[in-house]
């Protein structure tokens, strides 16, 4: 008895009780609670082993830094929920944890952007990037691909090897042509070219196992309307994956691209997918141009 009063009287203060339900959520390091915080690293530290020494969180060294995961039983958990509306800030500390996470997630992305900026810099037999993708679509398991807004369809043609069955949409009528005649002369049975709209997508509700757009959204009129045509002509389970510029200022893209949207960031990617209905939605930056006007590319992932 006297322990978990021991805990609810630590939990009680307020800096504590914040920081128990934000280690609920994501294991976090001593500078990332300072700035969810809005606290001295000594302040920080001192919450840290009182609540470590009374056995309701646990610490590990990265490297140079100190992270903590919580340790507090279920049952403490519940109660600290149930009063969290309680405390104002508890609520605003989830939006503050979620920038802290993307920060977390950028230091990453620099990295294996570097790591794959150095890929193919030293010459070595056999390795290469179109090695490496028809290996991966290799390991893809057959499916129903619906690629939305194709264009000519060379990722329709590469997706078939694997597929089931690719329906390739796009709203161009030279386009669609041009890629189911690409398609007949090299016996591509299992790739079909449809014409059709972004926003109203010629395929029967529940059908696809994943529907792709690539550089394809920032073409439509309505990207939110667009993603919930995808979303009904998936199965359930079906996935989604959107990959599109990130947010820009080269306006001439309008004219040189025909581009309606100067890309997206990935807050309004993640609202439109979730706006749709999927679930475990992802985003992630994956590929940053050298060249001006160095173009992000952002890749979206969700699960119908």
């Amino acid at each position: 008895m006297a322990s978990i009063l021991k805990s609810l009287r630590l939990a009680a203060d307020p800096n504590r009780f914040r920081m128990l339900l934000l280690l609920e959520r994501e294991e976090l390091s001593v500078a990332e609670l300072q700035e969810i915080l809005s606290k001295g690293q000594s302040q920080i530290s001192t919450h840290l082993a009182q609540l470590k020494q009374a056995g309701l969180v646990d610490g590990r060294r990265l490297g140079k830094n100190a992270f903590y995961r919580l340790k507090a039983p279920a049952e403490l958990m519940q109660l600290l929920r149930q009063a969290a509306q309680e405390i104002p800030e508890a609520e605003l500390d989830q939006e503050a944890l979620r920038l802290v996470l993307r920060k977390r997630r950028d230091l990453m992305r620099r990295y294996f952007d570097e790591l794959a900026g150095r890929f193919g810099r030293q010459y070595v037999p056999g390795r290469s990037w179109k090695g490496i993708a028809e290996a991966l679509l290799k390991l893809m398991p057959p499916m129903v691909i619906a690629d939305l807004g194709a264009g000519e369809g060379t990722i329709s043609q590469l997706m078939a090897q694997r597929a089931s069955r690719v329906i390739a949409i796009d709203n161009s009528e030279k386009m669609v042509e041009f890629g189911a005649e690409l398609a007949r002369t090299h016996g591509i049975a299992n790739l079909e070219y449809r014409l059709g709209d972004l926003e109203d997508v010629p395929i029967r509700s529940g059908t696809v196992d994943l529907a792709f757009l690539s550089q394809a959204l920032h073409h439509a009129v309505h990207p939110g309307k667009a993603i919930g045509e995808a979303w009904r002509i998936l199965k359930k389970g079906g996935r989604i994956a959107i990959l599109d510029l990130s947010r820009h200022h080269f306006e001439e893209a309008r004219k040189l691209y025909a581009d309606l949207w100067l890309g997206f960031t990935e807050l309004e990617l993640e609202r439109y997918l979730k706006g749709a209905g999927f679930k475990n939605v992802e985003t992630t930056v994956v590929f940053k141009e050298q060249e001006p006007p160095h173009f992000e590319t952002l890749l979206a992932t969700g699960e119908k």
